[in-house]
């Protein structure tokens, strides 16, 4: 699996210059106050990864790897663990330099406000991990673009109908009472989440033909 890994992060070099820019970019535009940069790089980070899937497509690479030992499934594993690696470092980054952005600004550090924000963000590119993955590994790159932008829709649409005829406050109150384990719990649904979609990969993977 560590060679699927380094294959991986080997395609991604070429866009490592891209997110070396965008930090700068991001960090000088959040020291101006014109943007929060606890989101816009983790997610980046997701997209950037999502390329690699292109390049395997366009080099046959799906096809060759299933000529390793548990190829199809040590593929799947790399992708992400590749990609959880990546928005976890990158967060580490964001972290740091919300930390130093905060200081320059107000002389102070809002810890806990600051940690907060980075665990959305990290559940909230894990989520778009989990969603994107086993469509992209179902229907290709391409179509999955479609496919999730069918899926955003049919969300938001079922979202406003949900809000507008049902009484939804207890969502409020089940999250006041859980409040003091909210990172616990955040931190287990990710894990399952994460765990969830893996499965489903690599099921759609292990009957895929190439």
């Amino acid at each position: 699996m560590i060679g699927f890994m380094k294959k991986d992060l080997a395609m991604m070099k070429s866009n490592f210059k891209l997110l070396g820019i965008l930090i700068v970019v991001y960090t000088v535009m959040g020291f101006l106050g014109e943007m929060d940069i606890s989101f816009i790089l983790p997610f980046m980070c997701v997209m950037i990864m999502i390329s690699t899937f292109s390049y395997d497509n366009y080099n046959k690479w799906d096809a060759y790897s299933i000529s390793f030992p548990d190829g199809r499934k040590n593929s799947v594993k790399a992708k992400y663990v590749a990609t959880i690696f990546m928005i976890l470092a990158i967060s580490v980054l964001t972290l740091l330099l919300s930390f130093l952005i905060a200081y320059a600004k107000t002389k102070t550090i809002p810890y806990e406000q600051i940690f907060v924000s980075m665990l959305g963000t990290i559940f909230g590119t894990l989520l778009v991990l989990t969603f994107m993955y086993p469509i992209i590994y179902k229907f290709g790159v391409e179509k999955a673009r479609i496919v999730i932008f069918l899926l955003v829709f049919g969300i938001v649409i079922i979202g406003r109908i949900l809000t507008q005829y049902l009484d939804l406050s207890f969502i409020a109150k089940a999250l006041s009472f859980l409040e003091n384990y909210l990172v616990i719990l955040v931190i287990l649904v990710a894990i399952l989440m994460v765990f969830i979609s893996y499965k489903i990969s690599e099921k759609i993977i292990s009957k895929k033909e190439f």
